[in-house]
């Protein structure tokens, strides 16, 4: 019979369990033994509701305390020289250094980068290799963990990254070749297969996502030699693993690489099965990715049993699993945790272990099983169900749509001529300063919220409590003597959550969380019909905070792309319309905040970078609606008024063309972490509007000082113009506490006062 298997599954809990137990440990409230602990209840918790949800193999070693690419590294020793006493003292300290920076007892390391996971909302760190590298095992989680789930009662599979993958997706320090490094890596790879193997593993899944891109004559040679290299070894079966996308141009690579097994992601890339099926060698096992392991939607089961029985008729059922299109990293745990969901969204959904009982279901139904009607007959339902309700299509956005023009995109003058208009209107020194939006997100400030939500604490109080929160913000920001003011995002849960919460065609979960990176979840919205704004839903707020102070107060809003690409999307029509009906909910949001007095507006889009295409060829299209989005959103007001906006964990340099299209007048970017690497994109590019290139790296407890902000800005100016050059941290500072906060943001005053007096 088809085998049902998984490629990963969430680690963090249906209830965040490992957040509060990493934060736990962070704090010093519980011990690395505790954090652990909690770890290994996580793991046997995950595997017996996959089992039971109909997994024949789950996957082992896709847990990560923060990162699978940092625990990779970590594993085969490729630790800066910097962190490796600290590692080789404490490797659990070590470790957490790499992820998140450490500043006490005399040690001061700051963070690895941080950049997102190919066109996910997850973030990985980006492991920092030397022509000089030398890799050998440190520790054996693979193996222990593979024991730790025999040992319970579980058939298990362990997940590596590839080789070739965990060299494409690191960066070297010194200019050199990563791919160079090779040689040296494999038979670290070797030495770990080999100790699987002899552990009893009869299979390895070896994950290569880098073969969804486009790769180059020498990335193909590096495949070939890596793989040729393990066959020769003594070694469990691999199932060679990429994902979210089609092989493409790769297709006849991974062909002829000599592994046992081969995954294809069938949600992306359905259109190259046949070329699949005509090239697969004998005798070697197909996983098909069936279903959909980045949304929620239920899967097209009668769809997706077609491809299966075909498949099944190339390779013989035997040959054949079945598998989500990739990791299940990235949905949410468990809908039944679910109880408020409207009856009719709630049926049109899938977490992951609902995802594992759809291949279960299509496993029954191609070995003829006809207990398997029901399940495919009560899908059909749900999704003709959604197909049909008037809850997902809303006549007068489609008129609103329609009667777009292409001057709803485009402010009344240029850069140039708004600029002097801004100057007048905000009278801003040089180096001007300000924050990107949002302050700390107290205990206080969250069981507030959590105490109005459960009707613990009356509208009223709870409109006073954000009152004084919001003064209190404004006051702490003149007296340090920030320029451009916010109101600090008190009210708000997370940045696309609470304006998806006020805009019609969305719906909320309870325990939806997912992983975005170490101990921080979101609980993405899911958008299941047209989007519309019934009522302005930042003004009252911001036009609060203004009249507090004189200085300029900042609007905050996120940009159309973001708030698409950090939700669940609808999968029934095209991602540019449903973005298209998002900015023109925004539009009106920023006409509405120009016309309370607000004359500075910042749209938010740092998911614009994530949301690009793997494949170059399809990057056109999307840059188009991406940048026509955000100026449907922004160009609806006058010269004078500022319009703001942020990006965080991008590269730059491909896209640069599109990021000056979008003509902001401010764009702030991180690149404190990177120690301004990201800049490198303006050195041959001369953008002409103006530039906050964050010098606080506000993913890190480690707090600069106002030297090493001064350095950060020097390089800047080496780059840009100063009268291009704003001052903020990288990042909203909701996750930072208030001491860290005012100690990072005084220095960071001082040092735009330092170059202003230069």
């Amino acid at each position: 019979m088809t085998l049902v298997t998984n490629l990963g599954f969430p680690r963090i809990g249906a209830r965040r369990e490992l957040k509060h137990a990493l934060e736990a440990y962070w704090r010093g409230e519980s011990s690395a033994a505790q954090l652990q602990d909690s770890g290994r209840e996580l793991r046997r918790r995950h595997w017996r509701l996959q089992a039971d949800a109909g997994a024949g193999i789950v996957p082992s070693n896709d847990f990560s305390l923060y990162d699978h690419v940092l625990d990779t590294a970590f594993l085969f020793d490729a630790i800066p020289d910097p962190y490796r006493a600290l590692a080789d003292a404490d490797p659990l300290a070590g470790y957490f250094a790499l992820a998140r920076g450490v500043q006490q007892g005399g040690v001061d390391l700051r963070a690895l980068e941080m950049t997102k996971w190919f066109d996910t909302n997850y973030h990985y760190l980006v492991p920092e290799l030397h022509r000089d590298q030398q890799f050998r095992l440190r520790g054996d989680k693979p193996v222990a963990e593979y024991l730790e789930a025999r040992a319970a009662g579980f058939a298990s599979r362990p997940v590596l990254l590839g080789p070739v993958s965990f060299l494409l997706l690191s960066k070297t320090v010194d200019g050199s070749d990563r791919l160079d490094l090779l040689e040296r890596l494999l038979p670290v790879y070797a030495e770990l297969l080999g100790r699987l193997k002899a552990a009893g593993a009869d299979w390895v899944q070896m994950d290569e996502p880098c073969l969804a891109l486009d790769l180059d004559a020498d990335d193909h040679a590096a495949y070939r030699t890596a793989y040729a290299a393990l066959a020769q070894t003594e070694r469990p079966k691999l199932l060679l693993t990429p994902y979210f996308g089609a092989l493409g141009g790769n297709l006849a690579l991974a062909m002829e690489l000599p592994v046992e097994g081969l995954h294809v992601d069938l949600v992306r890339g359905k259109e190259e099965l046949d070329a699949v099926l005509k090239a697969l060698p004998r005798p070697r096992v197909l996983s098909l990715g069936l279903v959909d392991g980045r949304n929620v939607w239920r899967a097209n089961l009668d769809n997706a049993l077609t491809l299966a029985r075909y498949a099944a008729g190339h390779v013989g059922a035997e040959r054949l699993w079945l598998a989500p299109s990739c990791s299940l990293l990235h949905v949410p745990v468990d809908l039944d945790s679910e109880k408020s969901l409207p009856a009719d969204v709630h049926g049109w959904l899938a977490f992951a272990r609902q995802k594992i009982a759809e291949l279960k279901l299509l496993a029954d139904a191609l070995a003829g099983q006809r207990s398997a009607d029901a399940g495919l007959a009560l899908a059909r339902e749900r999704l003709e169900s959604r197909r049909l309700s008037a809850r997902v299509h809303n006549p007068q956005v489609a008129e609103r749509l329609a009667a777009l023009t292409p001057d709803d995109a485009s402010r009344a003058a240029g850069y140039a001529a708004r600029r002097p208009l801004q100057s007048q209107a905000l009278r801003l020194p040089a180096y001007p300063t300000t924050t990107i939006g949002s302050f700390p997100q107290t205990h206080e400030v969250r069981e507030a919220r959590a105490r109005h939500k459960s009707g613990k604490l009356s509208a009223a109080d709870y409109d006073a409590f954000l009152a004084a929160e919001t003064e209190r913000c404004v006051r702490f920001q003149e007296t340090i003597g920030l320029d451009v003011l916010v109101h600090g995002e008190f009210e708000r849960n997370d940045m696309v959550e609470y304006f998806g919460e006020q805009l019609d065609g969305f719906a909320f979960t309870k325990q939806g969380w997912v992983q975005s990176y170490g101990s921080r979840c979101v609980k993405p919205p899911i958008i299941y019909g047209d989007v519309a704004r019934p009522q302005p839903m930042t003004v009252r707020w911001s036009q609060y905070a203004q009249s507090l102070t004189d200085r300029p107060m900042k609007g905050m809003l996120t940009g159309p792309v973001t708030v698409l690409q950090w939700s669940f999307v609808r999968d029934d029509q095209d991602r540019a319309r449903t973005c298209r009906q998002i900015a023109l909910a925004l539009r009106d949001e920023v006409r509405d905040l120009e016309a309370a007095g607000i004359g500075v507006i910042q749209i938010d889009e740092p998911a614009i970078r994530e949301g690009l295409p793997l494949r170059r060829g399809d990057w056109k299209a999307y840059l188009e609606w991406a940048v026509e989005c955000f100026r449907i959103a922004a160009s609806g007001v006058q010269d004078r008024t500022q319009i703001h906006t942020h990006m965080c964990y991008s590269e730059f340099n491909d896209i640069i063309d599109a990021v000056a299209a979008m003509d902001a007048d401010v764009i702030s970017i991180e690149t404190s972490r990177s120690r301004m690497e990201l800049l490198d994109a303006f050195v041959r590019f001369r953008y002409p509007n103006e530039i906050g290139p964050g010098v606080y790296d506000i993913h890190s407890p480690r707090v600069p000082d106002q030297n090493e902000m001064l350095a950060l800005l020097q390089k800047a100016k080496a780059v840009l113009a100063p009268e291009q050059i704003w001052v903020n941290p990288d990042c909203g500072l909701k996750t930072r506490g208030w001491p860290e906060v005012r100690t990072a943001l005084t220095a960071m005053v001082s040092a735009a006062k330092a170059m202003r007096a230069a």
